[in-house]
């Protein structure tokens, strides 16, 4: 069984991306992270997950893999982008989203769309892989729903009538940047880590 590090120290995202890969993850084992946190200091998603998946490779000295992800609101400029998390400048969810629609305000263009990169590190080979998910939708006037985090109860997803945190987590699991990312670099883990 291959081991492959999943650069995060929260072990809610382990099970959920080991729920979102089900199949794809046969003859690998997914691990947490427990070393040190880098900084975060790239310019997009992509070289954030890099940062992060190079970290936990050069730590573990296994294959990592690590995503960046946030909202782009197109009447804002693209904000908040990378600075997702930390937009309030608070780091709570809640401040974050009051910022978005304090900004957006009465603005009638209210497109939106969550982007996710995913890195693989392979430290045998010093390969590096990225591939991006981005998902469409719309900011909500007002939050709704109980489910999901961060941006999730003000983002109705394209073609849906309700906020992604009105989805259930196997309903998002199946559409989500997240899921998106991780579909398309899935291939690129199995030809990377797995014989013949």
């Amino acid at each position: 069984m291959i081991q492959l590090v999943l650069a995060t120290h929260n072990a809610h995202k382990v099970g959920e991306l080991r729920t979102i890969l089900g199949g794809a993850l046969e003859g690998i084992e997914l691990i947490g992270y427990d070393g040190p946190e880098p900084v975060e200091d790239g310019e997009t998603f992509a070289e954030n997950a890099l940062i992060k998946a190079r970290a936990a490779a050069s730590f573990t000295g296994l294959p990592s893999i690590a995503d960046d992800s946030g909202i782009s609101v197109v009447a804002l400029g693209g904000a908040p982008g990378i600075h997702s998390a930390r937009y309030a400048g608070t780091r709570s969810d809640t401040d974050n989203v009051e910022l978005v629609l304090k900004n957006l305000g009465s603005e009638t263009n209210r497109a939106a769309f969550f982007t996710c990169a995913a890195a693989l590190v392979v430290p045998a080979s010093s390969r590096e892989f990225v591939e991006l998910g981005l998902w469409h939708g719309s900011i909500l006037t007002e939050p709704a729903g109980p489910n999901g985090f961060g941006y999730d109860p003000i983002f109705k997803p394209a073609g849906l009538s309700v906020s992604s945190a009105e989805l259930r987590p196997d309903e998002k699991n199946a559409v989500s940047h997240r899921a998106l990312a991780f579909a398309a670099l899935m291939p690129v883990v199995r030809r990377e880590l797995l014989p013949g």
